[in-house]
């Protein structure tokens, strides 16, 4: 049975032009932003790129000491191995709050202005 259901409404909403997206780009507004941003992900990346490879050459140049026994069959390459999955959710964790706290209202304002006009 084919019923012919008006379609959704929608509100109208202004799209902003191209320049007003230039405009918004190099506003100071959201130079703060992608400077918050860019503090935050560029040393957190390069720091964990950093632990990531640290644990890569140690786990090719150096077996003695990755194969020494902490306590049982668990060694120091098994517990750095298992810190590189903890680091990991602890970074996206911590991400996940600064963004929700600092980025987040920020874009959300920069954005609510840009669609609605003012």
């Amino acid at each position: 049975m084919a019923t012919d259901a008006p379609p959704p409404s929608k509100t109208e909403t202004q799209l902003p032009s191209t320049q007003q997206f230039v405009e918004m780009q190099e506003s100071a507004e959201f130079g703060e932003l992608r400077r918050s941003h860019r503090s935050f992900a560029f040393p957190l990346t390069v720091g964990f790129i950093a632990w990531y490879l640290l644990y890569v050459l140690l786990s090719n140049y150096a077996g003695d000491f990755m194969g020494h026994k902490l306590f049982g069959n668990i060694n120091v390459a098994l517990v750095l191995g298992l810190a590189q999955f903890l680091t990991t959710f602890l970074i996206a964790w911590w991400y996940s709050r600064h963004a929700a706290t600092r980025l987040d209202p920020k874009a959300e304002a920069i954005k609510s202005r840009m669609e609605g006009g003012a």
